[in-house]
């Protein structure tokens, strides 16, 4: 019998494992469920969720090819589908921000090659669409899944499983009149009709909300010098949007930078796994030095305008941030628009910009062993930096930001820590209101567009999974304990799912299966950067390996028994 393989997903993570599992030189028998009716597309790109005007979160550079480039695949469409997409043929390059609906058709297409070559490679490969995993449970030597067919349901038994569902996103988004919990599904959010629009959120998934019911609206254009406009549609001269976030900034335009990441040379994997091995738990701060120092190497004068030496974990946010919130956001926008399409122009990288890219994944590592005290640091202190620094959005994303600010239909609400929002479910009629700072800011519809919420083993949508209570949250160290001498730390739940280095969850109960947790949102507490197609690569390739070196033991094995 060929080794049993479920993968519960068809988005990015569960595509970029299903690649390296076809490399097996030993057939397999893999099975992949899609709870909706296009597999390989994934829910961050697919038409259902998404709208025309939502832009992808990475370059064509930076995206893990399948079997081809993004570049070599548009290249490769005839001039009708490009048009459909708004690309000119003259105008695709790699460091290009695109639709994420072309993602969506891209990913599609490369699944189509890789089930291909998995069947030449003498894989039995099924694909499964609108076929709903209800429910999972570990077995002595399987692991059973019931799933949800458009015909009924049935039971099926694998010896791996994989859940690489990707985002969590709620079944139902407007969950009160006026009041949308998501930006997704998009089409939803076109239901909004000239009224005043809060958007709770300035990150790319706040402002592909805004994209969503602005284009609803109106549409952008170019003008005769070549700058781009936005022009209301008629009988909406309602429609206002406000994004609103505690700081009241917008993110940075992606700025230019060599890719592949160049190495550090302060802060290397090598110095932070040194500080890790010394097997202490109160790691922050010496992790944040090796962080200043790799900035101050990198880009002296940013150092000595912002004060970097005396600047610590809790600090170093109010000076990073310093020149956007003392500064009108649009304004600033505006400045940081022209910098970033010069410095492309130029291949010019900005020193202190490309210091915190580059570091961001090798600070992550410490981030398992940190105890409490410093793992609180660091999410509320440190955290945000390496996030607003990669997150940076497409050029064409701000122009639009611009001239819907210039048509006088965007403004930036600052809340500050102290805020409240009322909905229809304290007594309003739809929608909400914003208080701050004792002035009420009223909204026709409201989206919360924060972004992905992190998610718990309790939180697991299979019941019995959840029941077996073999899956648990997280750990980590407790910083009370750790000063005690002669005594084992004790262990504190934090969130997440306790996983192993493959993404294996620690489970309690003895069975011969293998379940992996590849879905984003049970790793953001440990792993908080574990965002976009690059992470899914990642995640994707440890877990098929894992799967093929147990494949390969087990087969290894059997040959030494045949042989004695």
């Amino acid at each position: 019998m060929l080794p049993r393989i479920a993968i519960i997903g068809t988005g990015p993570t569960g595509l970029y494992t299903f690649k390296q599992l076809i490399t097996s030189t030993v057939p397999l028998s893999i099975t992949l469920f899609e709870a909706e009716n296009e597999p390989g597309k994934g829910t961050p790109y697919h038409p259902d969720m998404n709208d025309p005007a939502m832009l992808s979160n990475i370059p064509s550079i930076e995206l893990p090819a399948f079997s081809e480039t993004l570049v070599a695949w548009l290249h490769r469409q005839d001039d009708d589908t490009l048009a459909r997409h708004g690309i000119r043929r003259e105008a695709i390059d790699e460091r290009e921000f695109y639709p994420r609906l072309v993602l969506g058709d891209y990913m599609q297409a490369q699944f189509e090659r890789m089930l291909t070559l998995a069947a030449e490679r003498g894989h039995d490969v099924s694909v499964l669409a609108q076929h709903k995993v209800l429910d999972i449970e570990i077995q002595a030597d399987g692991i059973r899944l019931q799933v949800g067919r458009p015909d009924g349901n049935e039971d099926t038994v694998f010896d791996h499983v994989v859940m690489a569902t990707g985002h969590n996103w709620p079944e139902t988004t407007e969950v009160r009149p006026g009041y949308f919990v998501s930006p997704w599904p998009a089409a939803v959010l076109r239901s909004i009709r000239n009224q005043s629009v809060g958007i709770l959120g300035t990150s790319l998934s706040g402002l592909d909300a805004l994209m969503t019911v602005a284009t609803a609206h109106g549409m952008f254009y170019a003008d005769a010098a070549g700058d781009l406009q936005y022009q209301p549609a008629t009988d909406t001269e309602e429609f206002r949007a406000t994004l609103m976030s505690r700081k009241g900034i917008l993110p940075e335009a992606d700025f230019y930078c060599p890719l592949p990441y160049v190495t550090p040379r302060v802060c290397t994997q090598e110095a932070v796994d040194a500080l890790i091995a010394t097997g202490r738990h109160d790691l922050l701060d010496d992790v944040f030095n090796l962080f200043r120092q790799e900035i101050l190497a990198a880009d002296p004068d940013y150092a000595a305008r912002i004060g970097l030496s005396h600047l610590t974990v809790e600090s170093f946010p109010e000076a990073y941030y310093a020149d956007r919130r003392d500064s009108d956001p649009f304004v600033w926008a505006a400045q940081n628009l022209a910098e970033a399409e010069e410095n492309r122009q130029k291949h010019y990288t900005v020193p202190w910009r490309y210091a915190i890219l580059i570091t961001h994944e090798i600070v992550a590592r410490v981030i398992p062993h940190l105890d409490t005290t410093d793992l609180r640091r660091f999410h509320r202190y440190f955290k945000s930096i390496f996030i607003d620094d990669y997150a940076t959005v497409p050029l064409t994303t701000i122009r639009r930001v611009l001239a819907l600010a210039r048509a006088g239909k965007l403004s930036i609400l600052k809340l500050g820590e102290d805020y409240e929002i009322r909905t229809a479910e304290d007594c309003l009629d739809r929608g909400a209101e914003i208080t701050v700072a004792g002035a009420v800011h009223a909204f026709s519809a409201f989206i919360d567009a924060t972004g992905q919420e992190t998610l718990s083993a309790t939180d697991l949508p299979f019941p019995t999974l959840v029941a077996q209570g073999s899956v648990k949250a997280s750990a980590t160290h407790d910083a009370d304990t750790l000063l005690l001498s002669n005594r084992d730390p004790h262990i504190v739940r934090t969130g997440g799912i306790d996983i192993d280095e493959h993404y294996r969850p620690r489970l309690d109960l003895n069975s011969n299966a293998r379940l992996y947790c590849a879905a984003i949102a049970f790793l953001l507490h440990k792993e908080p950067f574990v965002q976009g197609i690059t992470s899914a690569r990642d995640i994707g390739e440890t877990v098929a390996q894992a799967i093929l070196n147990d494949i390969n033991s087990v087969f290894a094995e059997r040959l030494f028994q045949v042989s004695a």
